[in-house]
């Protein structure tokens, strides 16, 4: 984040002390939180194959995945 003048930091300030962020009530409001089951950490040599595959597929890495997982669900059905 490039640094910001006084009257920035202070337009900030004065933005999310207006703007509170709303939570849901549930405990569960950010994206982590909601989302715990969907997030897997992965090497980065398999980070850097999904990438790629994605990229030469001109799609995500999540469809990549969800295609490999789909094609294992077949051959072993």
């Amino acid at each position: 984040m490039p640094d910001l003048t006084d009257q920035e930091y202070d337009a900030l300030d004065e933005y999310w002390t207006v703007n509170t962020p709303k939570l849901s009530g549930n405990g569960k409001s950010g994206f982590f939180a909601q989302n715990t089951g969907q997030v897997v950490f992965i090497d980065s040599f398999s980070a850097d194959w999904l990438r790629i595959k994605a990229a030469a597929k001109n799609t995500t890495p999540e469809a990549v995945i969800k295609e490999l997982v789909l094609a294992e669900i077949s051959k072993s059905a």
